[in-house]
């Protein structure tokens, strides 16, 4: 049923020619239509149903625009929506982007995990694109499905100010850059990737190759920047970087150019996968892991430990992560209550396996860069 608002007004008085004094009168107001939206907003009333359903063809400046009129006028658009403030569906949206990901399949499965723990189920969409307008029309479309709060995965190319969510609805993401905007949690890539660089640097290798994740990944951008940052604070050369796509296929690809190299003696790797294909083309062209060259990846992918040699590597605790986000879900679901500045960085560690060992002989000799 829908909200309504009622106003109570005091009995009339006696009249000369009326009947005598009766009972309260109760006036209820009308709720909130969906053209008063659409007038509000400026737009049609169709406009507003799709933006209502989440639909792909509405302009991100409009859609925003008209949310911002559900909110000023209290529309809700279903009973879905309105329930999120009068009651519990006892589900949790969730909105991912590239589920093969290590770290987004790892953390849906925590989120689950830790839903299930609180007696929630979970809906899922996978989002073709991380965008501003696709994310938004996704949640659109989730919040339209009976949920009382959502959870972001990674809105990677998205922007805290260009991502317009439903009004009213408790929301976390699982990335730093929306701290100040959204309850955020993640986990600690900067620390992580500070901590692989110097493991190898203190083994005595002179510098440090980096084989990246793709541009468009805010995690793996976090992790360029912390390498370069801990080889510039070494005075250590900062090798021209190497981009992969996360997959194993893309280590390979640039193992094989790597490994015609005989200057690399050390490659951190942003993930684990692209670890893996990295040793099998250095073990192609004859160069051993890691007597030749020390390799170190990134997620401790139970995988990471039966490789051979086994993997060096930054473990995330996805387990925590997903509590994390749950937990705080719960808080404003339960509670009522707007976190927006709340955020918790989830720490890492380094596990050294046997895909890490001090340089070569024959290896270029430690060069200190000139302040």
């Amino acid at each position: 049923m829908g909200s309504r608002n009622t106003e109570v007004d005091a009995a009339p008085g006696p009249s000369p020619s009326g009947p005598a004094p009766g009972p309260s009168t109760v006036r209820s107001r009308p709720a909130p239509s969906m053209a008063d939206v659409a007038a509000l907003a400026g737009v049609s009333g169709q406009t507003v149903s799709r933006v209502s359903t989440g639909a792909d063809s509405v302009r991100p400046e409009t859609r925003r625009r008209v949310l911002a009129a559900m909110e000023q006028l209290g529309y809700s658009p279903n009973t879905a929506a309105r329930a999120l403030r009068y009651g519990s569906f006892g589900t949790i949206g969730l909105i991912a982007h590239r589920l093969a990901r290590t770290g987004e399949s790892r953390t849906v499965e925590a989120v689950v995990e830790a839903a299930r723990a609180e007696g929630y189920t979970v809906s899922l969409l996978d989002v073709k694109s991380p965008s501003s307008d696709d994310v938004s029309a996704a949640a659109a479309r989730l919040s339209n499905q009976a949920i009382d709060g959502l959870v972001i995965i990674r809105a990677e190319t998205a922007t805290p100010a260009a991502l317009a969510l439903p009004p009213r609805l408790p929301v976390v993401v699982s990335d730093s850059r929306f701290i100040g905007h959204h309850p955020a949690v993640g986990a600690d890539q900067s620390e992580g990737a500070r901590l692989a660089v110097e493991h190898l640097l203190a083994l005595g290798h002179r510098t440090v190759h980096h084989l990246a994740g793709p541009a468009d990944s805010g995690p793996a951008e976090l992790r360029i920047d912390a390498w370069r940052a801990t080889l510039e604070d070494s005075a250590r050369p900062v090798p021209p970087l190497l981009r992969g796509d996360w997959s194993a296929e893309s280590g390979y690809a640039q193992g094989r150019l790597i490994a015609q190299d005989p200057e690399v003696t050390a490659v951190f790797c942003a993930n684990d996968e692209m670890a893996a294909g990295l040793c099998r083309a250095l073990h192609e062209h004859g160069r051993r892991v890691p007597d030749d060259v020390s390799v170190v990846g990134f997620d401790d992918i139970p995988l990471a430990g039966y490789l051979w040699p086994p993997l060096t590597t930054v473990a995330q605790d996805f387990h925590t992560i997903g509590r994390h986000l749950v937990g705080l879900l719960m808080q404003q679901v339960r509670e009522g209550v707007e976190l927006t500045d709340a955020h918790t960085v989830v720490p890492v560690e380094l596990v050294v396996r046997a895909s890490t060992a001090a340089p070569p002989a024959t290896a270029p000799r430690v060069e200190r860069v000139p302040a």
